[in-house]
């Protein structure tokens, strides 16, 4: 997959999670981070394989976080995730709420949870992904 294809694929899951969880997406803070990938014995191929994080944050009153956390995680639930993480407060703490879960075939992960004041962030995270051009690399 190529990055421009993949930042919209990670963005459309991002906006999806948004609607999921009826939170406005607070255009400046969405971001796409883009490494490189690493091997389980450490290293680091020069094929031009990747991996993502795409985040944003969302404006959401502290009143709904329990409900936009159970909202995401059944619709996750339904969409063949396993839920590897979840919280629904009762604290007033931040990261108290949240959710996170892995797709067992895709092996994307996603996440959303508060980070600050009437704040939610919503992130994906690709597996190592290599572009459509690039002859992969043996170790």
């Amino acid at each position: 997959m190529s990055k421009e294809k993949a930042q919209a694929w990670a963005q459309h899951w991002v906006e999806s999670m948004a609607r999921t969880t009826k939170v406005e997406i607070i255009p400046a803070t969405a971001k796409a981070n883009f490494t490189s990938c690493t091997g389980k014995n450490g290293e680091t191929a020069d094929d031009s394989r990747f991996t993502l994080m795409f985040n944003a944050r969302a404006k959401l009153p502290r009143a709904r976080y329990s409900e936009a956390a159970r909202a995401l995680k059944s619709e996750l639930e339904a969409q063949g995730f396993k839920i590897v993480g979840y919280q629904e407060g009762p604290g007033q703490e931040r990261g108290t709420y949240g959710v996170q879960a892995r797709h067992p075939k895709d092996k994307h992960y996603v996440s959303a949870g508060d980070v600050a004041d009437d704040q939610w962030s919503l992130s994906v995270d690709t597996p190592c992904l290599l572009p459509p051009d690039a002859e992969q690399q043996k170790f």
